[in-house]
């Protein structure tokens, strides 16, 4: 059997005469477009807890690999090969047992592929008796599909939740959930961080004028009023109706944005089709700049190709999702590092300390 392996993760090919399983290592040259950590989140010093590892699956290892250099300590080694066929091998090269174990692993494109790594390397570790195991996901797949929204419909996150929990994860650590009950779907203990601080570092020092945070729907209410008091700022919400997958029509501005800067704050920026409707509305109703903020930059299709074409200024997003070359080049995606957020939510998790400090 033939395999392909994913930059920076070692891989392996079967021997067909001896039928032995050879490990190669592969080098990643991954290109990072993120701004520095702030001064105060520099790296600690090294750990010697030879208990307490953390592993990546193949989807973003440019932020694991920030998160390890944030605590001090080496990503753990794994291998993780794709077959001809399209199976997944996972094998971990190192020794967990008893170990407190946390594995790295986005669900983002291609979706299914990368689920798929994240259950058979929790699974992994619990044959190989880790004493607890934690799944940190940066973005959770299938997050949108939350309730029966038409007959005869699956509810998605949830079945992922209980793939999860069935594998054998012992708690999850996820960054801002497209719904908050979706936490309620896991019958394990679940932090929820929130991407805010580090969008609202960055808003705050671009010291935008009149400055008016906006909802593109109803949904995100909560979320932009919660940022807007952050920013000391006007909240102002998008009506919108969505007409078929995907594509939706906006119908009007609700709070007033004539004459001030206003700012799209969403969770996904997927098409980008809604963001960029959103946009043409405020400057419709009188805004006189146009920003925008998401926490998980999926920028599926002809989104990068929309947000440049567009009349949005700058589209400020984090490293949860690795972003596509075409998103690297373009200069009005601006990205800012989550790993810092992250390490320090590990860090308490794994020294049993409150973590409450960084949910908001």
């Amino acid at each position: 059997m033939q395999s392909t392996a994913k930059p920076g993760i070692q891989s392996g090919s079967m021997n067909p005469t001896a039928g032995e399983f050879m490990v190669t290592t592969v080098v990643a040259t991954e290109k990072k477009k993120v701004e520095e950590p702030k001064p105060e989140r520099k790296p600690q010093r090294t750990r010697q807890d030879e208990k307490f590892k953390i592993f990546s699956g193949t989807a973003n290892l440019a932020l694991t690999d920030e998160i390890c250099n944030f605590l001090g300590m080496p990503r753990a080694q794994c291998s993780i090969t794709r077959f001809s066929d399209g199976e997944t091998y996972v094998q971990l090269l190192e020794n967990v047992r008893g170990g407190d174990v946390f594995v790295v692993q986005p669900t983002c494109h291609p979706v299914n592929e990368h689920i798929m790594e994240l259950l058979l390397m929790v699974d992994a570790l619990k044959r190989a008796s880790a004493r607890r195991i934690t799944t940190v996901i940066p973005y959770y797949g299938y997050a949108r599909q939350d309730r029966k929204d038409k007959p005869r419909a699956p509810i998605s996150s949830k079945l992922v939740a209980d793939l999860l929990t069935t594998a054998g994860t012992n708690r999850a650590l996820i960054v801002d959930l497209h719904a908050p009950q979706i936490q309620g779907f896991f019958n394990i203990p679940v932090d929820h961080l929130f991407a805010s601080p580090v969008l609202v570092d960055h808003v705050r020092r671009m010291a935008l004028p009149q400055l008016t945070v906006v909802s593109p729907d109803a949904g995100g209410v909560e979320r932009a009023r919660f940022f807007a008091k952050k920013m000391d700022s006007a909240l102002a919400i998008v009506d919108k109706r969505r007409v078929e997958m995907d594509v939706t029509e906006v119908l009007h501005v609700i709070g007033d944005v004539r004459g001030r800067s206003a700012l799209i704050l969403d969770d996904i920026i997927d098409t980008a089709g809604t963001l960029c409707k959103t946009a043409d509305a405020l400057l419709d109703a009188g805004a006189s700049r146009v920003y925008a903020c998401a926490t998980h930059p999926v920028l599926s299709g002809m989104a990068v190709e929309r947000i440049a074409k567009s009349k949005i200024e700058q589209v400020i997003v984090t490293n949860t999702i690795p972003l596509s070359a075409a998103a690297q080049n373009e200069p009005k995606i601006v990205v800012r590092s989550i790993g810092g957020l992250i390490a320090r939510a590990i860090q308490s998790i794994h020294e049993e300390t409150s973590v409450s400090s960084l949910f908001t």
